[in-house]
């Protein structure tokens, strides 16, 4: 059975993709949860009116995460946590911490999925990075100050 995809469905396509797929997972599934509509004659300019409304977004999308590179650009993100004298924290830093401290600092609110890098368990300087967009990655520094 054909059909016209209303938003993007793992392992099957993305919005305004035409699909073939079995008359009981289209029925039951897919027709229900309003993710897709049946494929008429009709129906093909609706799809390309939906890349176009995706491709667009896919535009935007990227110019942000593109402003938000600019703005984060040479800044040192600060993190007070715990730690011995020798450097040693009683505990660790991870991308949780780093992303409270982005929207305490800079007032970006970037999810913790969006953040990788090595879990940090000393103080010092480290790196991590920011998938922002599939095209757009930063890397930013992170300073983490011991608390004796």
């Amino acid at each position: 059975m054909k059909i016209l995809l209303r938003a993007d469905v793992d392992g099957l396509g993305r919005t305004g993709d035409i699909v073939d797929v079995a008359r009981g997972h289209a029925r039951n599934y897919l027709l229900p949860r309003g993710l897709a509509v049946v494929a008429s004659s009709g129906v093909t300019a609706q799809a390309e009116a939906m890349q176009k409304k995706r491709a667009l977004k896919a535009v935007e999308d990227k110019a942000d995460a593109e402003e938000i590179v600019s703005r984060l650009d040479g800044i040192i993100i600060q993190i007070s946590a715990n730690a011995s004298e020798a450097g040693k924290l009683f505990g660790s830093v991870g991308v949780v911490e780093i992303a409270q401290a982005l929207q305490d600092q800079v007032g970006l609110e970037i999810d913790r999925k969006d953040i990788s890098g090595e879990t940090v368990k000393e103080i010092g300087t480290h790196q991590f990075t920011l998938n922002l967009h599939p095209e757009v990655e930063m890397q930013i520094t992170v300073d983490v100050q011991g608390d004796v």
